[in-house]
């Protein structure tokens, strides 16, 4: 689902809304990658003027690195991150001061992908199998719960480090299934290669539902009415993508050309229902069953308060 030809055309998007009041509160947002259909409400509230009308002046930087967004929070050399909930939790007990403090995507977008028609077409298929993945860690930790389902184990397969090409290794038959493609993505990107996806879900696999896409910030360093508005502002984008789907697909895809071609497009559309309508709420619940969950996992060796992963800003008034 990267991009990496979107960089110069995001770094144009974000310039106009420098040249704004002066008076105007400045932040600094970095996404976890470059723009796409995951980050429309942000998008839109930029294009909108939501930001401006909370007297805020956002600047939106596309990292170079995908790992450095939280590293560059926590540092104080930014205030937001975009970031992903399962991370959250890894970063926090390595010691990082980070706290989710709003939501932008409220489900998991992460799948156990297979090829339609190919040999796993259910999940004890996978006994024998080869599974692609990219990041070690938490995915492994989903492919353990997932294989439970159907009383397997770890041993049972094989897991190959496909380095961030999921689809393409899975199209190849170099591996029998993946893990951690987006099924906003890659099950469009498959059948625009000539090949159909089918996705297993982690989150109807014994996986605790989790927020894909979060806000996070240092909560020693971050304003928190500045961060009210900010949340404030993308909650209006989210409700005008609701209200106004075709406007704001036409106002989001012409802040770069990239962005009209075919996978894009059907990537709105499979990401719409997705965004959080509230993004400044916290389901304490949620956070609170992944992080048992990934100690049950093995991945982290105690289990921290909520109030040590996230905040609830629009409570804290």
């Amino acid at each position: 689902m990267k991009h990496f030809a979107l960089a110069a055309a995001f770094a144009t998007l974000a310039l106009p809304a420098l040249a704004q009041d002066p008076a105007q509160d400045k932040v600094t947002l970095i996404l976890d990658w470059f723009v796409n259909p995951d980050h429309a409400p942000i998008i839109v509230a930029q294009e909108k003027g939501f930001f401006a009308d909370e007297g805020l002046q956002v600047e939106i930087v596309a990292p170079a690195d995908p790992a450095d967004p939280p590293k560059l929070v926590a540092a104080g050399k930014a205030d937001y991150a975009i970031s992903y909930q399962p991370q959250l939790h890894l970063q926090v007990h390595e010691g990082l001061p980070l706290k989710r403090v709003g939501t932008l995507i409220a489900t998991p977008l992460n799948c156990l992908m297979v090829k339609a028609d190919g040999p796993v077409q259910e999940i004890a298929d996978l006994k024998g199998r080869k599974i692609g993945y990219s990041v070690s860690g938490v995915e492994e930790a989903l492919v353990g719960q997932i294989l439970k389902t159907a009383g397997l184990t770890m041993q049972d397969v094989e897991m190959v480090n496909v380095n961030w090409s999921l689809s393409p290794a899975l199209i190849a038959g170099q591996v029998d299934a993946t893990i951690g493609a987006y099924r906003n993505f890659e099950l469009t990107q498959m059948r625009l290669e000539g090949a159909e996806g089918r996705c297993f879900f982690v989150e109807e696999q014994g996986v605790p539902t989790y927020d894909e896409l979060i806000f996070v910030a240092n909560p020693a360093k971050m304003d928190p009415d500045r961060t009210r508005r900010m949340l404030h502002a993308v909650e209006r984008g989210a409700q005008y993508m609701v209200n106004h789907p075709d406007e704001s697909w036409e106002l989001f895809s012409a802040t770069a050309p990239d962005l009209r071609d075919e996978l894009n497009a059907q990537a709105w559309q499979d990401t719409l229902p997705r965004f959080s309508q509230s993004p400044a709420a916290l389901d304490q619940g949620r956070y609170a069953r992944f992080e048992s969950f990934l100690h049950d996992a093995g991945l982290v060796d105690s289990v921290l308060p909520v109030s040590d992963l996230a905040l609830d800003v629009g409570a804290e008034q």
